[in-house]
């Protein structure tokens, strides 16, 4: 299940309380929220629902029981139990709680989890592109430097893959008035792209970083921040540094999947995700095995929730002119994918035999891989099989 996907839920169901009485809206308040839900990205971008911040708040979050609580006239909290009842009832969901002054927070049932990895697969690099900025015409204009070109390169693979279409125009070339000697359409947006550049050229920067750690070393930061040149840092095999461990993440996936192949192991999204355990044992021992199956459950939810997430970041990255954004998310995904690894194993380990779990986790595995190196794809940055 996606964000988008959720985001329908959620105003589906706000719609049903709307017509059974149990909540009051203006017909223009319900209007725009249905509206939102309809357009190109399902409402996501708007954060009908958002990946929350913190672990232990479910897969995701939704606000809109604050937004709706002065129109409907009733406490955020009551809005948000109403929309709690009725979500708890929906297919895809397992649990659905109300948090501080009216956040409602949703588990998504595993089934969901399921269809959401068979989705990543079938749409393999496809994964993440959009048609959020269909009809976006963007004249982009950079101020001379090697840091400034590539951000006008790179937003632009991100507007385009989003269904945008631009321009880029180096800054010493602009001549005359947006809009008067190109023929562009009046609709057309023109930018002037404004970054800290590091001080050094490009083919220095290669020379001591390698083309992928230039890349990153210059996307990485905000465009306002001084990106971080130093070759101690940026080609540091370690986890210290944020490029290694999503290349290594990326790696590590398309080990597991020529291992599986090995163990013949194949990659299955609609497998159980938990290896049936013995029932036979004492309690001590069935809570200990509850404990690490609720954190193995959560570490894979963390997981899920930012694949699910990664195509309204990558329209987030585009509309903000900002690839530092890609950039952290595929950190957060590379270090939740470490996290899923470590806790529940997509291979079986020492004389444990192969499942449907560990084909479930696999498929995981594999999903993860698929952002990363989409991703790092948008980024101009290699996806390597080994490192």
């Amino acid at each position: 299940m996606t964000p988008a996907q959720l985001s329908r839920t959620v105003v589906h169901v706000v719609r049903s309380a709307v017509q059974a009485g149990e909540l009051s809206l203006p017909d223009n308040a319900l209007a725009a929220l249905v509206a939102e839900a309809g357009g190109a990205d399902g409402g996501a971008r708007r954060g009908i629902v958002r990946v929350p911040p913190r672990p232990g708040c479910g897969d995701f979050a939704s606000h809109v029981a604050l937004r709706l609580a002065a129109a409907s006239g009733q406490a955020p909290r009551d809005v948000a139990e109403v929309l709690r009842r009725r979500l708890a009832e929906q297919p895809g969901i397992e649990r659905v709680e109300v948090a501080g002054p009216g956040f409602v927070n949703i588990t998504v049932a595993a089934g969901a989890h399921a269809g959401l990895v068979r989705e990543v697969l079938a749409q393999g690099a496809a994964y993440g592109q959009g048609d959020g900025l269909v009809g976006t015409r963007l004249r982009l204009r950079y101020q001379d430097g090697a840091r400034g070109a590539l951000f006008a390169e790179v937003i632009a693979r991100l507007v385009t893959s989003c269904g945008g279409e631009v321009d880029v125009i180096p800054h010493i070339a602009r001549a005359a008035t947006p809009d008067s000697a190109s023929g562009a359409e009046p609709t057309t947006e023109t930018v002037l792209l404004s970054v800290r550049e590091p001080g050094r050229a490009l083919d220095q920067l290669v020379e001591s970083l390698g083309r992928d750690g230039a890349r990153w070393a210059l996307l990485s930061a905000a465009a306002h921040d001084a990106p971080h040149c130093d070759p101690a840092e940026v080609l540091a095999q370690r986890e210290s540094n944020p490029l290694f461990r999503v290349r290594y993440a990326h790696a590590r996936t398309r080990a597991l999947l020529r291992n599986g192949r090995d163990l013949g192991v194949e990659p299955d999204p609609d497998g159980p995700f938990d290896t049936d355990t013995d029932t036979d044992t004492d309690i001590d021992t069935d809570a200990a095995t509850d404990a690490v199956e609720d954190s193995a459950a959560r570490a894979r939810g963390a997981l899920l929730a930012l694949l699910a997430d990664y195509p309204r970041v990558v329209e987030a990255a585009a509309r903000r002119r900002a690839p530092d954004r890609l950039a952290r998310e595929l950190t957060a995904v590379a270090d939740a994918f470490f996290r899923f690894h470590d806790g529940c194993a997509p291979l079986p380990r020492g004389e444990e035999k192969p499942s449907a779990a560990h084909r479930a986790r696999l498929a995981t595995a594999e999903a993860a891989g698929t952002v990363l190196a989409n991703g790092l794809n948008l980024l101009g940055i290699s996806a390597p099989a080994h490192l």
